[in-house]
């Protein structure tokens, strides 16, 4: 008889460790939570995974049950943390199709109403928020426009209220911004100086920066747009569903939303409740409730 063949799975060794990993993930989130109100319970665990092991040698902790100890204790090394779990990166008119989609579908439809009122969920350090200041400024919308830009990292927001940007990172914001269809020359809503590039403080004077949790908090105002991009792709299915609910909410009566190119509602809870504007760019639209 010929012999059969064995298919090896990893050693009984190497799925125990990794057993351990993840009750030593889901403790940490936990006490964080008790100890800060954070909650990051639900955000996806590969991801997580990753950011929790980068911050261990740069924090110079051996092990998670380390790390943790040491986060419960000094929360100046919490606000450390922070900043790979919320993974503050972004750039201005990123993904320069969705935003260009934005000014020719969604803007045009947002004019008809005598104001408006955006929220960006996850903006980061700003980059988001700048970019729509400008695009709505061009559209003539800017002064009956009230931009909610919100996130969990006290950080990240304070760098996104000071409107400074490095100067090294200009050449790509601006490449994105003409291909977004600009219409004038980017260098006209900042100034330069030494290595920076300093945002004219009138964009701000119509964005609001607040903290603020999907996982957490509740909607706190009638918006007419939600972005929320290249977030939900953190989180587990049952946070991605809680968040959709709370743009649900928020979104007056066809109301707009905007997603990362990565992003869907496909699978959601929500799916049946938003139809696609612009699918390949991820902008929805709020569907009429059915009376009963």
């Amino acid at each position: 008889m010929p012999k059969r063949m064995h298919t090896a799975g990893p050693p009984q060794g190497v799925v125990a460790a990794a057993a351990d990993t993840e009750r030593e993930l889901r403790l940490l989130m936990e006490a964080i939570y008790l100890q800060y109100s954070y909650d990051f319970r639900d955000y996806a665990g590969a991801s997580q995974k990753r950011r929790v092991l980068q911050a261990l040698a740069q924090l110079d902790c051996p092990t998670i049950p380390a790390l943790q100890a040491k986060v419960l204790h000094d929360p100046a090394l919490f606000m450390q943390l922070l900043q790979y779990l919320t993974v503050p990166v972004s750039e201005m008119f990123r993904d320069p199709p969705f935003f260009l989609a934005l000014r020719q579908q969604v803007i045009p439809r947002l004019r008809t109403y005598p104001s408006v009122k955006i929220w960006i969920a996850g903006c980061s350090t700003g980059e988001e928020a700048y970019s729509l200041a400008i695009l709505l400024r061009e559209e003539g919308l800017l002064e009956r426009s009230l931009i909610y830009a919100t996130d969990i990292n006290a950080k990240a927001l304070d760098k996104a209220r000071q409107g400074i940007f490095s100067l090294s990172s200009i050449k790509g914001h601006t490449a994105n911004y003409q291909k977004a269809g600009g219409k004038q020359a980017f260098s006209d809503y900042y100034t330069a100086a030494y290595d920076a590039a300093i945002f004219d403080k009138s964009l701000r004077e119509n964005i609001t920066f607040a903290d603020h949790s999907l996982a957490t908090d509740s909607v706190f105002s009638e918006t007419q747009l939600v972005l929320c991009r290249n977030v939900l792709i953190y989180f587990n299915k049952k946070l991605q569903d809680r968040a959709l609910g709370l743009f649900h909410e928020s979104l007056s009566h066809r109301g707009f939303l905007g997603l990362g190119s990565k992003e869907s509602i496909d699978f959601s809870a929500y799916a049946t409740r938003f139809e696609p504007l612009d699918k390949p760019e991820r902008i929805f639209r709020k569907l009429q409730a059915v009376s009963s």
